[in-house]
Parts: C-alpha cells; sequence; structure tokens
C-alpha cells in the first residue's frame, strides 16, 4: 500500500491501514484539512467546493467520502459526477466556487486514486498553499459545522456539454473544416471519463466516422493507463491497417493527448504541444512557455514565427504562472498537455483535439507529413539510483562546475543546454532517485549526452 502527500494532494492505493492508504479516514482528514483553508483564504461568498470525479472503479466511494467531509465542514458541493480534469477546473469558475477537488489519480493504475486541489480560479494550487493544507491536515487543525449550518449537496451534470460549447465558440477552432475534412478519428479513452468526452466532442465538430477503443467508462481500464507507446499497442495496430486519419489517446482525467499517425506510428507526445502551438502562432503570434523537460522543437516552432519562448520548472503551476509572466498565447508540457489561455489555465486534452483537426483540416497533409514539417528530436530518459546517504545538492552543484562553460539553468534542479541538445537533471519528488532527461536529434546523441553526465555524478 502507498499513500503520498503533496503540494498538489493526497494519492495512493486504496485500502490498508489509515496513513498506509488512501483509506477514508485519510481522505477525511485531507478534504477537511482543504476546506478549512478555504474557508481562511477565499475571497468568493458562494459558499460551494465543486467536486468531479473520472471513472475509477474507487471513485464513486471517494467521492461521497469527500462530498460527506465538505458538507461536513459547512461547504456546499456542486457534484458535476464523472467529469474530466479541465471540466472541473471550468465548471469551479462558472459557479464562482471556492475552490474544487478532483478525484482522479490521472495516469495510475486503477488501484490508485487521489484528490487533486483546486483555488477558486480553478487552478492547482501553489507550492506555499499546498504546504498549508497538509500542515492543517497533519496537526488536525480543523472544526466541523454544527446541525444547524451543514452544508448540502447539489448535482449537476451539464458540465461536460458546458466545456465542449465552450471549446466550439474559440476563433481558432474551425467547425467547417474539419466537417469538410470528412476525417475518420480513432480514440482510446482507456475505459474513463474521455470515453464520453472525447466523442461527444468529435460529433460536436462534426467529424462522422469515430472509431471508439476502450472508451467504456467502467474504470476497468484497458490497458495500462499512461499514454506512451509501450501502453498503446491496440490503437497503434488498429491505426496501422489504414482504418482513420488521426488516432487521439487521452489518459483518465483527460489532460494529456497522445497523437496517433494514420500508419500506426504515434506522433510522440512531445510534439502535441508543438504541432497545436504552430497552429496558434500562425493566427495569434505571442510567447509560448513549456517546462524545462519537454522538448526543443517548441523554442524552435516559436522562434521561427518570430515569438519568444521561455521555460519554466516542471508542474503545470510553475507553467502557468510564466505564461501569466511573460503573457504567453500557449503553453503546456511535453507529456501532451496543452494549455490554452483563451479558454482556461490547464492542461485541457479537449482543446487539443479541437485545435489539432483543425490545424490539420488547414494543411491538407496526412498526420505523418505534418510531423515531418517540425524540427525532429529524440528525448530519453533516464534515473540515478540514491542511497540515503546521498547528497544531490552537492551532486549538482559538481555538475554545475562541471558544465560551468555551457548555458545552465538552475530553477529546477540543473539544465545543460549544447548546441546540439540538452540534459536536464532534477531530484524526484516520489522516489530517491535523479531523473536524468537529454534530447537531441537522434537517440544515440541523446543517450550519450545523458551517460556523459551520468558518468560524472557516479
Amino acid at each position: 500500500m502507498a499513500l503520498i502527500k503533496s503540494i498538489s494532494g493526497i494519492r495512493g492505493t486504496i485500502g490498508g491501514k489509515s496513513g498506509d492508504g488512501l483509506t477514508p479516514l485519510d481522505i477525511v482528514k485531507f478534504a477537511s484539512a482543504y476546506a478549512t483553508y478555504i474557508r481562511r483564504t477565499t475571497t468568493r461568498t458562494s459558499n460551494v467546493i465543486v467536486v468531479g470525479r473520472d471513472a475509477r472503479l474507487s471513485g464513486r466511494m471517494v467521492l461521497n467520502i469527500v462530498t460527506g467531509a465538505l458538507t461536513g465542514m459547512g461547504f456546499d458541493v456542486v457534484n458535476i459526477g464523472l467529469a474530466t480534469t479541465p471540466t472541473t477546473e471550468l465548471a469551479v469558475v462558472w459557479e464562482q466556487a471556492c475552490g474544487g477537488i478532483i478525484i482522479t489519480a490521472s495516469h495510475n493504475p486503477k488501484q490508485w486514486n487521489a484528490l487533486k486541489l483546486l483555488n477558486e480560479q480553478g487552478e492547482f494550487l501553489n507550492d506555499e498553499q499546498g504546504r498549508e493544507v497538509l500542515r492543517i491536515a497533519q496537526d488536525e487543525d480543523f472544526d466541523y459545522a454544527d446541525v444547524d449550518h451543514l452544508g448540502r449537496e447539489m448535482k449537476n451534470y451539464t458540465y461536460l456539454r458546458r466545456h465542449i460549447d465552450a471549446v466550439l465558440a474559440l476563433p481558432l477552432v474551425d467547425v467547417d473544416a474539419i466537417r469538410k475534412a470528412g476525417f475518420t478519428v480513432a480514440v482510446d479513452a482507456v475505459n474513463s471519463v474521455g470515453g464520453v468526452a472525447i466523442p461527444k466532442l468529435l460529433e460536436a465538430l462534426g467529424v462522422k466516422h469515430v472509431e471508439k477503443l476502450y472508451c467504456d467508462p467502467t474504470g476497468n481500464f484497458g490497458h495500462t493507463p499512461e499514454p506512451i507507446p509501450q501502453n498503446l499497442t491496440g490503437i497503434s495496430s488498429f491505426m496501422a491497417q489504414g482504418k482513420a486519419d488521426v488516432g487521439f489517446v487521452v489518459d483518465p482525467d483527460v489532460d494529456r493527448l497522445a497523437i496517433v499517425m494514420e500508419n500506426g506510428e504515434f506522433f510522440v507526445e512531445e510534439y502535441t504541444l508543438v504541432a497545436v502551438a504552430d497552429y496558434v502562432l500562425q493566427h495569434t503570434p505571442g510567447a509560448t512557455v513549456s517546462n524545462l523537460s519537454s522538448s526543443r522543437a517548441l523554442r524552435d516552432v516559436t522562434v521561427a514565427h518570430g515569438c519568444q519562448y521561455t521555460a519554466a520548472a516542471v508542474g503545470e503551476v510553475n507553467v502557468t504562472t510564466e505564461m501569466r509572466r511573460t503573457g504567453a498565447v500557449i503553453g503546456g508540457e511535453g507529456n501532451g498537455g496543452v494549455i490554452y489561455p483563451e479558454l482556461h489555465y490547464g492542461r485541457d486534452a479537449l482543446v487539443g483535439v479541437a485545435l489539432f483537426l483543425s490545424l490539420l483540416a488547414h494543411s491538407g497533409k496526412t498526420v505523418s507529413e505534418l510531423k515531418k514539417t517540425y524540427p525532429q528530436y529524440v528525448i530519453v530518459k533516464n534515473k540515478v539510483e540514491l542511497t540515503p546517504t546521498t547528497d544531490v545538492d552537492a551532486i549538482l552543484e559538481k555538475v554545475k562546475r562541471d558544465y560551468a562553460g555551457e548555458r545552465l539553468t538552475t530553477i529546477d534542479g540543473v539544465k545543460i543546454d549544447f548546441e546540439d541538445g540538452w540534459v536536464h537533471l532534477r531530484r524526484s519528488n516520489t522516489e530517491p532517485i535523479i531523473r536524468i532527461y537529454s534530447e537531441a536529434s537522434t537517440e544515440q546523441r541523446a543517450q550519450e549526452l545523458a551517460q556523459a553526465v551520468m558518468s560524472r555524478i557516479k
């Protein structure tokens, strides 16, 4: 059993003893701490917290406990039922709520679940806010409402429809062009809420032929849910038969988007953001942002459009903070997370699908032809195991000294930018390892760059 508490929320495996897994007691404590923090800090007068969930087997159980704890703290709960993470984020704004909780463990396997915490802007808590929630939970510093001030639960299952309508209303989403293109689209939604959301979106976009793989929202995931190539052999084989123009894959809470080309090969998650950004910059030039571990291709595309690219520390809240600072028109993360502030500051696979199909319709190209128009890079991912006595700070300082002649970025670990690639080292927040990502024009060169750094560490 596992229970991990972090600034972004609490996640763990279902069952076990309190403190060892994600048990009802842990859920109550953490939801109560979050409600306490919101009560002390919100500027809203609505007294509402929005709660949505993905289709995990444990989702209904967790939702019932969260709802009970929040109403016990005196908040009214708007239960939006099965909902994507971006749908829940938008619902917080549309309800003018004090905050929101998304019940999802994202790409983790089915035995996991989690509470992800939103502020009144429908965005994830920052580091300082998250640490205060952890402190309140640790100290059990909360008081429940008396019988005359208990909250109530209200159900509103209309928000997915509103989300889709909002995506269709975006100026750069060209429904007419998509309809005229006559695309056949395959969808793998790993038997979670994306199996409802993405086909409904595609229908609204005018896509007449949708091939569904694992689109029954039972929570019995059809494969390991992280949308990376080794887990997506089913849709890859399907696409290789020439049965669709493009394949879309989403994770269980639908904030990451992976694309499969018409030949069954992978567009590569990193290039989801690159392609969407290219389309956005063609029409609305402006700054872009991704995190330090994302592909250099976004920088190259941004510069080609005569615009400014900036890198942020890893983590969605860090990316959105930098996007606000720079006034970015598009940003996100290399895991397929597209953040388009024209709608909201959150990773949103529905936005990604609509903008990518608009790009594809206007390009007149196949997906594989489109991919060839972008800078070609390969990212490899390595790690170094740590012992309890390892001094990670000393290791990072040594790397900085050894590579002082290269361009270094130190806002999140150490990133070394070489002429023909980069290496990024950062301490894992969840495992006793240093993550080492590297990128170059070939896999061999990316590995060479990584191994040179790793040999110095060892």
